[in-house]
């Protein structure tokens, strides 16, 4: 993973190189669950803001804390699950809640208005905190507001999730030109993802035994993955194989 990983930061890091001081270099990563889009997201997010931070004392001699705030941040696109109050409210709550996590249990409007704000030009002499964005709370749930913040120091998103490359409305429209600047899809195998899933489910206590949790992936997390396999946006301009390997976990 690390080659991969280098090569993905190298070529990022060309791309900002080259791309106006008021526009931010937009990324959609996407997988299906348990193919460690996130991992890869952070991976490389951390490495460009590394790279940032050794350019800036190449070129300066002395460099304050502002100037070595991180060029690059890993949104994800958990923070747009719908509440739970909102599945009460659908006609079907009780197939809601069994099905979240399926891409109808998501605010994808709402995720396309972010993917949209961020691609305007970045203000001169911006003062405000930025563009605060809401995060998924596993201890209660269900999203919280303003938990993320994308300041305009932070030229570089990775988004990622199930659905930012999704070939339906209002996905396709966030994932393609010119709100993103490329898409990126993790490939893994099935029964890969499925032993992760079973692991990631029992850890954080959705599941009460080994049994219950391959279910779940069984009964929603796979399904989720075929309509994400079979209706990606095209083109991709990198599929990244993950591999049954301890550090995609």
């Amino acid at each position: 993973m690390e080659a991969q990983v280098s090569r993905l930061v190298d070529k990022v890091w060309d791309r900002y190189l080259e791309t106006p001081d008021d526009v931010r270099v937009l990324i959609a990563i996407a997988g299906i669950p348990g193919s460690g889009k996130t991992h890869l997201a952070h991976a490389v997010a951390k490495g460009l803001n590394k790279k940032a931070g050794l350019s800036m004392r190449d070129l300066a001699v002395d460099v304050g804390k502002e100037d070595l705030q991180d060029v690059a941040i890993a949104v994800p696109m958990d923070g747009f699950h719908l509440t739970r109050a909102q599945l009460a409210a659908m006609p079907d709550p009780e197939n809601a809640f069994a099905r979240r996590g399926a891409e109808f249990t998501f605010d994808g409007a709402a995720f396309a208005r972010t993917v949209e704000y961020l691609r305007k030009p970045i203000e001169k002499n911006h003062d405000g905190p930025g563009l605060l964005l809401p995060a998924f709370d596993h201890a209660v749930k269900d999203p919280v507001p303003d938990q993320i913040v994308v300041g305009p120091r932070q030229r570089i998103v990775l988004f990622e999730g199930n659905y930012v490359c999704l070939d339906k409305a209002p996905w396709n429209r966030a994932a393609s030109a010119p709100f993103m600047d490329e898409r990126w899809v993790v490939e893994v195998d099935f029964a890969v993802a499925r032993k992760r899933l079973i692991q990631r489910h029992l850890a954080a206590g959705i599941a009460a035994n080994e049994q219950e949790a391959a279910r779940r992936a069984d009964e929603n997390d796979l399904v989720n993955g075929r309509e994400i396999v079979e209706n990606k946006v095209s083109p991709v301009e990198e599929t990244i194989f993950s591999q049954e390997d301890a550090s995609w976990r």
